[in-house]
């Protein structure tokens, strides 16, 4: 792959709420806190940045659920009012970018992670999963997000 195949449509399960994208995301990672653990209901939560700009809801209105993260910044959590299905989260510290929760796409074969986050609150038998990307033990620093997009690019061959 050398660029990804946009747009990107996706949506929830019930199909209330469809999305697309139409600007290329900038990076992909999985992670593995307590609280990614508990909205996914599984080991971690996959979450793709991209621009905000470039991503429109085509059906339905979503609702919105807002908490303060540890890090004291407020996440909006937007998500199917039928369903449930989590579909993005936007920051309060950043109206420009929304991260994309991309088990909702419509295709979701060619998700690749750059990195693992917070591996050190994960579960251990997720460790065979994290063969090509970074790992960081706990909240990524600002330099680190740099290298996450890179080693995204890097492993889905993007140019």
């Amino acid at each position: 792959m050398t660029s990804i195949p946009l747009p990107l449509t996706g949506g929830c399960q019930c199909g209330a709420i469809r999305y697309r994208i139409t600007i290329e995301p900038t990076m992909l990672y999985a992670c593995h806190c307590q609280e990614c653990q508990k909205q996914s209901a599984s080991a971690f939560g996959l979450s793709m940045s991209t621009p905000a700009a470039g991503v429109a809801i085509t059906l339905g209105e979503p609702r919105e659920w807002r908490r303060v993260a540890p890090s004291g910044r407020e996440v909006i959590a937007v998500f199917c009012g039928s369903c449930g299905t989590r579909i993005m989260h936007r920051s309060g510290a950043n109206p420009a970018a929304v991260t994309i929760k991309p088990g909702s796409l419509d295709d979701t074969g060619w998700l690749r992670p750059g990195a693992h986050i917070w591996t050190g609150s994960g579960q251990p038998w997720t460790s065979a999963c994290r063969e090509e990307a970074l790992v960081i033990e706990g909240q990524p620093e600002a330099e680190d997000f740099p290298r996450i997009r890179a080693q995204w690019r890097a492993i889905n061959d993007l140019d």
